[in-house]
């Protein structure tokens, strides 16, 4: 399980900001004027696109982040200020150039399809002012940062001159710097910490066509080579991602559905700078970027991920690592307002659960059934003991929760100290409160606190204090 929480690592950023625009319509019919589809938009909204998605992702993972572009004197340049200010991203060291307009990407989208996109940009390159202007800044603040990422989106800003310059000066401040390249000369990026090229773009800059894995093995380390890279690296898009040190390790991803892969590029790379620069290795590093990656291309347009939507994702994906279902109530909390506010109807319910056996399993079953998501409160064994006699529990709290957390139907338990879980259930607010048939007449502690009370009837004769007592009789 990897769990960054609290993690806010200082992560700089120098790319091309991107304003992208979204128009949002229904399509019903045809034009007479030519065989292309009518759209009528209903809605359109503007988003950080490009570096821009880069530094909007590290906001919503956590980290600090700081960004070095140059902008044009134009309405998307005033646009691209505001949203950055939006999420609270000094603009400091954006540079204005006389006579340039920022990139600007329109996109029509129909029942959740991309019908059409039209650009406005100018692709120059930056003055030489700006240029010179980008490097000396680059060098006065970059001792402050964890690491730095170069989102390189060709329009113009990371020339030649100022990518070599920008690399030998983090190599010269020992700063890792990762680099999301364009192009087919990467001879620019070379001495970077690692790059991250799909396999589109990795084909083309090694003029190897990636079909296998020997093929991807040739393109890969000819990468690590040719551009004396730390780590090499490849995207392989909804299949993961590909590493190469000394041999090569392939990733796998898996997304639920994959309905826009506009952006992913931006999510691997924040992804990877914010779990390196919270110093995870490589290899984790890696796997957080696909858990990341695994979500954005489930949404549509350039979108962000919460390190919450990143546990639940694991916790879904990796069922088997039953230890990663287990929460702290802190966790638990931040896991729940995210299932919130997609909708889902949580269900909760608690117990000792000692001696776990097919009454037990019924019961979560039926739990279950009733919601999307079941969460179990249990008692630690300080709790057992007040309820049940120094006698009890018979297995520790990380053993009942581990064979809870390994049942299929159980998403997640949190252990809790006191007698009743009132604070618990408080504190989630789930939407079902369940309970054994025999609480029926009795007063309930959380009724109050949910939607709907269920009471659910246990198998007859099972129960962990009868199994006890035939195991003491023998």
């Amino acid at each position: 399980m990897i769990n960054l929480k609290n993690k806010k690592p200082n992560v700089l950023v120098v790319g091309d900001l991107i304003l992208d625009e979204y128009l949002w319509g229904d399509c019903n019919r045809i034009s007479p004027e030519a065989p292309v589809q009518i759209i009528k938009v209903h809605s359109e909204n503007q988003v950080l696109g490009g570096a821009g998605n880069v530094v909007h992702n590290l906001k919503t993972l956590g980290a600090n982040v700081d960004i070095i572009s140059v902008l044009g004197e134009c309405s998307s340049s005033r646009q691209l200020k505001k949203l950055l200010r939006k999420i609270s991203v000094d603009a400091s060291y954006l540079i204005s150039e006389k006579g340039r307009i920022s990139s600007r990407k329109s996109r029509i989208i129909a029942a959740n399809q991309q019908v059409v996109r039209y650009d406005r940009e100018n692709s120059n390159d930056i003055s030489n002012e700006s240029q010179k202007l980008i490097v000396s800044t680059f060098n006065k603040i970059v001792s402050k940062y964890d690491v730095v990422l170069i989102s390189d989106y060709g329009k113009g800003l990371l020339t030649k001159k100022v990518t070599e310059n920008l690399i030998q000066i983090s190599n010269k401040n020992n700063k890792k710097i990762l680099v999301d390249p364009k192009g087919q000369d990467y001879s620019k990026y070379k001495g970077s910490y690692l790059l991250t090229p799909n396999i589109k773009e990795a084909s083309e800059a090694t003029n190897i066509r990636i079909i296998d894995n020997d093929s991807l093995l040739l393109a890969i380390s000819k990468l690590k080579l040719d551009c004396s890279l730390d780590f090499s690296l490849i995207t392989l898009s909804e299949k993961g991602v590909a590493v190469y040190d000394k041999e090569l390790n392939i990733y796998p991803t898996t997304s639920r559905e994959v309905f826009d892969v506009t952006g992913a590029g931006d999510t691997v790379l924040a992804s990877l700078g914010f779990a390196l620069g919270c110093k995870l290795n490589i290899d984790r590093a890696v796997e957080f970027s696909n858990l990341a990656a695994g979500i954005a291309v489930g949404k549509i347009g350039s979108s962000t991920v919460t390190l919450n939507e990143i546990i639940e994702y694991e916790s879904t994906l990796n069922k088997s690592s039953s230890s990663g279902c287990i929460k702290s109530q802190k966790e638990i909390l931040g896991i729940t307002e995210n299932l919130k506010a997609k909708d889902k109807k949580i269900v909760f319910t608690n117990g000792c659960f000692d001696l776990v056996h097919a009454g037990h399993v019924q019961y979560l079953e039926d739990a279950k059934s009733l919601g999307d998501i079941l969460i179990v409160g249990l008692n630690s064994d300080k709790s057992v003991r007040k309820l049940k006699g120094n006698g009890r529990p018979i297995n520790t709290h990380d053993d009942r929760a581990l064979i809870l957390a390994a049942l299929e139907v159980v998403d997640y338990v949190v252990i809790f100290n006191e007698e009743n879980p009132y604070e618990l259930i408080k504190a989630i607010r789930p939407n079902i409160l369940v309970k054994g048939a025999d609480y029926e007449g009795k007063e309930i502690i959380g009724a109050d606190m949910v939607d709907e009370l269920v009471l659910v009837e246990f198998i007859t004769g099972k129960s962990s204090t009868e199994t006890i007592k035939r195991i003491n009789s023998i």
